[in-house]
């Protein structure tokens, strides 16, 4: 008896010395910042030893055989399994991770055109933050582009920390924000506490290092056209497609030749008939194989009808009535749409809105060699009016034309050989949508946008609706309504409780 007891003593101290190697290892890991060879050497020995004493004394005492035992066992065999399968999901979760954005407009969400472009890119990119602050929102938004891609990364620099690396990208002050690619590099913003980091400006200098190429699109002059510069032009358009790789230029035909390496022409509602060789020279541009961008107000008569006769298009002179417009505070005279037809243009619009203030509906038959795709229809319940002097603006079924109504159309042809290109197309009837007030609005800088982009057949360049903006959702109480709320949350809610306690004690009596 005397030598049994003697080993179980031996036995105790050999589990003491477990949990020490045990601890030995963990600080030893944690020291060195290395978990092997010897820290994990040693963790595994002291299980072992530990492991070794449990089933010695179970064995020694007869354990395994008591009924708390076996209760215990099963409990801690629960424990384990449950949180064996914890482990699981979080081992599932952090390797594929799924992220859902539940935001109305998607906001922690990247735009479609952002997603493609950082799924795509050619080379490893890298934007490099010069801030001794990480804000929150802008890392979350770094973040959301690299989930994308490996070869998107991103870094924080102190300038003051790193003079060096401040000095080489030609910093000035806090919050600059570059992006570097091939050597490349490229100031995307200033980043403070007012302006965050721009999803916008980003993908836009993302596209914009990445790619060399750069194509000209022409703006016709001359005809009273829409203003390419100064207030009430269209200023905010060319800003934006100046940052997308486009150079702006414009073009009188009474003053040169029509040029060679114009990748569009956009023709911007002229006030005045255009000059028979102009038409000419525009007609013998989409013969070619070239792109048209033609957007006319109701009220006008550019000339063109020879052209637009060659595509089956024609311009109606009624006004779009909408009362949708008026429901929203614009107007009965602006189109809200909501449709779009299945185009690249419209792609991932959705139902998203864009407006059109004093527009005319596009007239389209189909004829061979051209397919034409109406891009924008106005609602069921609008109408085109013929009477433009109304003061009552009633819909005249002997008159006036019921909705919905195409308001704009893409149109393309096949050339035949030598040339075998394609020609292209789009007339939308308003100018107004473009114009600086207006093109930020909804989705009128990505009808604008778009449209050029495809027109100027710059297939690999994204189109794609931008960024959105949140949407304001606050609640607007008077005081009679504020404190009808906290009196029924603070009174009325917790004596409906109580009465109910009390009637169950009473029935229960």
């Amino acid at each position: 008896m005397r030598t049994i007891a003697k080993k179980n003593k031996y036995w105790n101290y050999l589990f003491w010395l477990g949990p020490a190697i045990m601890i030995v290892g963990l600080i030893a890991g944690v020291v060195s910042g290395s978990w092997e060879p010897v820290p994990l050497g040693l963790i595994i020995s002291g299980i072992v030893i530990t492991g070794l004493w449990l089933l010695f004394t179970a064995r020694d005492r007869n354990w395994w055989s008591r009924r708390s035992t076996q209760a215990g066992t099963n409990a801690l065999i629960a424990t384990l399994s449950v949180l064996a399968i914890l482990g699981l999901i979080n081992f599932l979760a952090v390797r594929y991770p799924v992220r859902i954005d539940f935001t109305e407009t998607q906001l922690y969400t990247l735009a479609p055109q952002s997603r493609q472009l950082v799924r795509n890119l050619p080379q490893p990119v890298k934007v490099w933050i010069f801030d001794r602050n990480q804000d929150a929102q802008d890392r979350e938004l770094l973040e959301n582009y690299r989930r994308q891609n490996s070869q998107f990364l991103f870094e924080y620099v102190d300038p003051q920390a790193q003079p060096g690396l401040a000095q080489k990208f030609g910093v000035k002050q806090f919050g600059e924000v570059y992006l570097e690619a091939l050597q490349r590099r490229r100031l995307v913003q200033v980043v403070s506490q007012q302006e965050r980091l721009s999803e916008v400006r980003l993908t836009n200098a993302l596209q914009q290092i990445t790619n060399n190429r750069t194509s000209k699109v022409y703006f016709l002059q001359g005809h009273g056209e829409t203003s390419i510069s100064g207030e009430g032009g269209i200023s905010q358009a060319l800003s934006l497609l100046g940052e997308k790789n486009y150079i702006n230029e414009p073009l009188n035909l009474t003053q040169q030749r029509f040029p060679q390496d114009a990748a569009a022409v956009v023709i911007a509602s002229p006030k005045r008939t255009l000059f028979a060789p102009e038409v000419k020279a525009l007609s013998d541009y989409l013969n070619r194989g070239g792109s048209l961008l033609i957007m006319l107000d109701p009220n006008t008569n550019p000339g063109l009808d020879s052209l637009l006769k060659n595509w089956s298009v024609g311009l109606d002179q009624r006004l779009i009535i909408d009362p949708a417009g008026a429901s929203i505070g614009y107007g009965p005279t602006v189109a809200v749409v909501n449709t779009y037809g299945n185009h690249p243009i419209t792609k991932d619009f959705g139902d998203g809105i864009s407006f059109y203030r004093e527009a005319r509906p596009i007239e389209v038959k189909q004829v061979a060699g051209v397919q034409a795709t109406p891009l924008l229809l106005t609602n069921p319940q609008s109408w085109g009016e013929s009477d433009l002097q109304a003061s009552d603006l009633q819909f005249d079924p002997a008159r006036d034309r019921n909705g919905p109504l195409t308001l704009g159309v893409a149109l393309s042809r096949k050339l035949t050989a030598p040339q075998s290109k394609e020609a292209r197309l789009v007339v939308i009837g308003d100018s107004d949508f473009a114009t600086d007030g207006l093109f930020e609005r909804q989705l009128n800088g990505d009808v604008f946008l778009n449209s050029v982009s495809w027109l100027s057949k710059q297939d690999e360049q994204l189109l794609s609706i931008r960024p959105k903006e949140t949407k304001s959702r606050r609640v607007n109480l008077t005081s009679q309504q504020a404190n009808l709320l906290g009196l029924t949350a603070v009174v009325l809610i917790p004596l409906i409780g109580f009465a109910s306690a009390a009637l169950l004690w009473w029935q229960r009596r």
